[in-house]
């Protein structure tokens, strides 16, 4: 892992991306993810959701505007051949998809997915535009706020930044938001599910860093400092300390199917 990169990345690709590996499983569990599949993953991050894709045989393709992630997901995909010693079929690019998902030769996408990008209807437009037709787009977020246990801690973001950026931070979802973000991007939705992503952390500390890497609680630090923010988030993450130190957050989290 590249060391010279911001902490917030590397936490991010160290300790909190993990969490949502049930999510990206029970999504390729379902859609059959193989050999077949031609993915274009949007706000891929540091690549984990393609490198298990990518395991099973998917040829990917990761967008992301973030390019310390990015530096991230090339370290972990790049440089590491699949079993057998073939490399993985991946592709990087920094970006939107506009300019930047069109595939450079063979067939079009037949699955985008958007697992932890909050895109706007005009991303998954466009991102639509460069897979077939009645190719998947998946769409997920947190499930309700109150089968959320990190929810307490997410919404101190909101409550400590300026109100011209609360935007940016965690909001809790509504109950079809999902589907009616897929119908502005004119796409049809097609089923959903719901899938329980526990986070869980090795310590206090751990647990701090991780949710900082989110990106949820720029806007605040930069209203007050980052010594405040983990005070507050300390505090609210102090009654699911277990007995051994280790902090334990069960999270729900939801996902549409919808088809171009």
């Amino acid at each position: 892992m590249p060391q010279h990169l911001p902490r917030a990345a590397r936490d991010w690709a160290e300790i909190q991306e993990r969490m949502l590996v049930p999510l990206y499983e029970a999504v390729y569990d379902r859609l059959e993810v193989g050999p077949h599949t031609r993915l274009l993953g949007l706000g891929c991050g540091s690549g984990l959701a393609l490198l298990l894709a990518a395991g099973r045989g998917a040829e990917v393709t990761g967008l992301d505007t973030d390019e310390h992630r990015l530096a991230l997901a090339r370290a972990r995909l790049l440089g590491e051949p699949q079993r057998g010693g073939r490399p993985y079929a991946v592709r990087l690019a920094h970006g939107e998809p506009a300019a930047r998902a069109a595939r450079p030769e063979g067939a079009p996408y037949n699955l985008v997915t958007a697992f932890d990008a909050r895109p706007h209807a005009a991303t998954l437009s466009a991102a639509a535009r460069h897979a077939e037709r009645g190719s998947t787009v998946v769409l997920a977020d947190w499930g309700p706020a109150e089968r959320c246990a990190a929810a307490p801690a997410l919404r101190i973001a909101a409550r400590l930044a300026e109100p011209l950026h609360h935007g940016a931070c965690w909001q809790p979802r509504g109950r079809d938001d999902l589907e009616n973000l897929a119908r502005q991007a004119g796409l049809s939705p097609d089923g959903s599910g719901r899938v329980s992503c526990p986070f869980g952390y090795a310590d206090l500390d751990s647990a701090v860093r991780g949710l900082l890497s989110t990106g949820f609680y720029a806007a605040a630090v930069r209203a007050t400092d980052e010594g405040q923010v983990r005070k507050e988030l300390a505090e609210t993450l102090h009654p699911h300390v277990r007995a051994d130190g280790t902090v334990w957050l069960p999270n729900l989290f939801r996902y549409v199917i919808a088809r171009v």
